[in-house]
């Protein structure tokens, strides 16, 4: 995974962060804060107005670690509540894999390494469930009653794994990979050797494929119904290469349709009837947003809570940031949820800036991925399926894994995907996002997706004149 950690710290994925962990911090408030201590006590109505401003924010990842810092930073004496359902000092869902494999500890995956950060700043972080949002009373109520007031909301609740798509996986054995509680569990059940059925052949999926790996196990890996590895950021050509790649490293390969259900044991139950015992089924089929407890609270949602630019929700005083909001869109200039670390970092910057009166606005998301795959690096940005009317160029070189696909929107480059070179991901990142004119290099990259440096270098130095 050495590959992918440098790729990742560079895009802003992995588990630490250096622009998180240097950000400057104000001196600890010293003074006892029990005249504005917030209350668990409902009242009626809207709190009452005081110069001393209340913020709640219902999640405690990394949107809500940054938000949290940013608001503290701005105004030491604000009162800032981060609600997590989670019983672990926050952290990073990416970092997973990183746990998995050996190379950090759990205490690795934290946002912040500090003992004490949160309490040094003042920002209190609460263990439990939100039940619902009163937004016309300006009130958080969880499940056990308690009521936290607030001046201003912001909702990262993020996302939970989607349900096994197989009856039986309540039996003993078969675990989600999700949480760190979740890797305790891998970790203290597999050994060189055991057998481990992984559900699912998504990101994340892919991810800890190779932690496993490393941990010696016999894996198996169920594709998904595309029948090909990460269908939602690669082509099927990556798919496959990718999947191939596994299987040279002793991966066995299944199709969903192979299966009826799971039974005790653990065990996959076949189409045949015939049973496979293992000793871990690990389920990462998918996940869904965390809207369920917005009911009857006015917030619009969709995949995830609507949001414009500026991270606000169609109710006055809420906003929502991370895995959880449904905002612009870089390549569509529609809405979607980006799921990855660098957008719900950016997002809890913008609406902690926003909760405080300011005007900072979110360009939108580039559909970004970097995947290391069993030591195979992958990556796919923007509209990497491509677009209408556009054009593509692609390099196949399937034997020594190596494939460039290039997606064209007149001679703007608005999507790409990359298999075994990470030599080009700076770069395809720039001409998308800068939406840099390629003029004539458009047709040598047409010829040649090699020449994406030249087109860059030269392109930007003719902007530069």
């Amino acid at each position: 995974m050495g590959i992918f950690c440098k790729i990742a710290a560079m895009l802003g994925f992995g588990p630490s962060d250096k622009n998180e962990e240097s950000i400057e911090k104000e001196p600890a408030v010293t003074n006892n804060r029990t005249d504005v201590k917030q209350t668990n006590t409902p009242t009626s109505g809207k709190p009452t107005v005081s110069s001393i401003k209340k913020y709640v924010l219902i999640g405690a990842g990394p949107a809500s670690v940054r938000a949290a810092e940013t608001l503290q930073k701005a105004d030491p004496k604000c009162i800032i509540t981060m609600i997590g359902l989670e019983k672990e000092s926050p952290y990073s869902r990416m970092a997973l894999p990183y746990y998995l494999s050996g190379m950090i500890e759990d205490t690795g995956t934290h946002l912040r390494k500090t003992d004490g950060h949160f309490e040094s700043l003042n920002i209190v972080h609460i263990r439990a469930k939100v039940e619902k949002i009163s937004p016309e009373q300006h009130q958080v109520i969880l499940d056990n009653g308690d009521v936290f007031e607030y001046d201003k909301l912001m909702i990262a609740t993020g996302s939970r794994p989607a349900n096994c798509p197989f009856p039986g996986s309540e039996n003993a054995g078969v675990v989600n990979c999700w949480t760190l509680e979740d890797g305790r569990e891998i970790l203290d059940t597999i050994k060189p050797g055991s057998k481990v059925a992984l559900l699912g052949a998504g990101f994340v999926a892919s991810i800890i494929v190779e932690a496993l790996l490393k941990r010696g196990v016999d894996l198996t890996v169920m594709l998904g119904r595309t029948g090909f590895m990460v269908s939602r950021m690669m082509d099927k050509t990556a798919g496959k290469m990718i999947q191939s790649w596994c299987e040279e490293k002793g991966v066995t390969m299944i199709l969903p349709s192979s299966i009826k259900s799971i039974e005790a044991g653990p065990a996959l139950k076949r189409d045949d009837d015939s049973l496979t015992e293992y000793d871990l089924i690990i389920v990462a089929t998918g996940v869904y947003s965390n809207i369920e407890f917005l009911e009857g609270s006015g917030i619009e949602t969709d995949n995830g809570i609507l949001v414009d630019a500026g991270l606000h929700t169609n109710v006055d005083d809420i906003y929502a940031a991370g895995d959880v909001a449904q905002g612009p869109d870089f390549s569509t200039g529609g809405q979607s949820v980006h799921a990855i670390q660098p957008t719900a970092v950016d997002h809890g910057r913008i609406a902690a800036t926003n909760m405080m009166g300011g005007s900072a606005h979110y360009k939108g998301s580039l559909s970004m991925n970097v995947l290391d795959t069993a030591g195979l690096v992958s990556t796919s940005f923007g509209s990497w399926g491509g677009v209408e009317g556009g054009e593509t160029a692609t390099l196949v070189d399937k034997e020594n894994y190596k494939y460039v696909r290039l997606n064209f929107k007149d001679d703007l480059l608005v999507g790409a995907i990359t298999l075994g070179r990470t030599d080009y991901i700076g770069v395809m990142r720039g001409l998308i996002q800068s939406e840099v004119p390629l003029g004539g290099w458009k047709a040598k990259l047409m010829e040649d997706p090699t020449q994406l440096m030249n087109a860059y270098l030269a392109q930007s130095l003719d902007i530069a004149r």
